[in-house]
């Protein structure tokens, strides 16, 4: 009886992983077990970055907020502990929105604040 050696299933392996690793340099892309490193070591950079990307964007939000913020003379910490205080439930992503798109919609936020 003859050896089985699961050849279809095992090209199509190989072949799914070096279609992923395509445009990387060099052997990365065409030598089976570089690829495979790269492309391991590419989705744990995906996977730690998908996460990084949320923390990068609240900073973003956080930055924006403290600018619009002090133009109408406040800071970050009070803007944010007189919204709470209010009741106002707007998040960090909607603030920054409004602080880049809608200036005077912030700053009656921050009248509202500032009495």
């Amino acid at each position: 009886m003859p050896r089985a050696t699961n050849a279809p299933q095992s090209r199509r392996r190989r072949k799914k992983t070096l279609k992923e690793a395509k445009g990387y340099r060099a052997g990365r892309s065409r030598l089976l077990k570089t690829a495979t490193v790269a492309v391991m070591r590419s989705r744990q950079y995906a996977y730690r970055d998908r996460k990084k990307r949320k923390g990068d964007f609240r900073r973003l939000w956080i930055v924006r907020i403290n600018a619009a913020a002090r133009e109408n003379g406040l800071s970050y910490s009070t803007l944010i502990r007189g919204l709470k205080k209010a009741g106002i439930a707007l998040d960090r992503k909607i603030l920054a929105e409004m602080a880049v798109s809608d200036p005077q919609g912030f700053s009656e936020i921050a009248k509202m604040l500032g009495d």
